[in-house]
């Protein structure tokens, strides 16, 4: 990337539409694979907006499940409103071993991803589980990759939503010259804010695309590579 300046101000840009001023929250990051491999985009995005909350008890969490929970239990007392953000097979792993109510100021959102370390479940299944275990009425949703400079988010409804930089469409399985605006289908993405790489993306993931721009994931196409930062090669 020519200048690293531009994700930075886009994923900004993004998160602070969604959510408002990202100082607002204490900011936790449960991203244990992802920490363990250099250049994960992801990273980058979570320890800037670490960084940027300037909370106290903001910071990233690898396999400590003991101090996480324990820092959600004094930010539920003390009313802070916070995100958790986690790769979904380390949140339902933290889950598993520390149920507990966290209440409305906690926002709990799922980066998407077993990446092999999990049984593969639907969206739905994810979900329910982290709102069982955490006595939640939803889950949020983080959509990005390494080739996106933007993101979307789900706020709780399932449906994603671009940011301004973003735009989203679907084109048929056994034809990918027919694309269509809304719809089911496989996900293509135009990403404005990458001006230096790769701006228009073929994913293998399969959504629906409503007319408002919003899109849901379904999964991959079969026999898809697997992808994710957490299965780099680390050199």
């Amino acid at each position: 990337m020519a200048d690293a300046a531009l994700y930075r101000k886009s994923y900004l840009q993004g998160f602070e539409a969604a959510y408002g001023n990202v100082r607002n929250y204490c900011i936790l990051g449960l991203l244990p694979s992802y920490l363990e491999r250099k250049g994960s985009s992801l990273v980058t995005m979570v320890d800037d907006l670490i960084r940027t909350s300037n909370h106290p008890q903001s910071g990233f969490y690898l396999y400590e499940h003991q101090a996480l929970a324990a820092v959600l239990k004094t930010l539920v007392a003390t009313a802070t409103p916070t995100l958790l953000i986690g790769v979904t097979f380390a949140l339902l792993d933290f889950a598993a071993a520390y149920p507990m109510p966290l209440g409305k100021h906690i926002i709990v959102m799922e980066t998407g991803g077993m990446k092999g370390r999990r049984k593969e479940l639907t969206l739905e299944q994810v979900h329910d589980t982290l709102k069982n275990a955490f006595q939640l009425s939803s889950i949020h949703s983080e959509y990005g990759m390494t080739e996106l400079l933007s993101q979307a988010y789900a706020q709780g409804n399932g449906r994603l939503v671009c940011s301004n930089t973003m735009q989203v469409c679907v084109r048929a399985e056994d034809d990918p010259l027919q694309c269509y605006s809304a719809g089911r289908g496989v996900l293509n993405i135009i990403d404005l804010a990458n001006v230096y790489s790769c701006s228009f993306i073929a994913t293998d993931d399969i959504a629906e695309v409503y007319t408002d721009g919003s899109f849901r994931i379904f999964g991959r196409l079969d026999a898809s590579d697997v992808r994710g930062c957490s299965l780099m090669v680390a050199h």
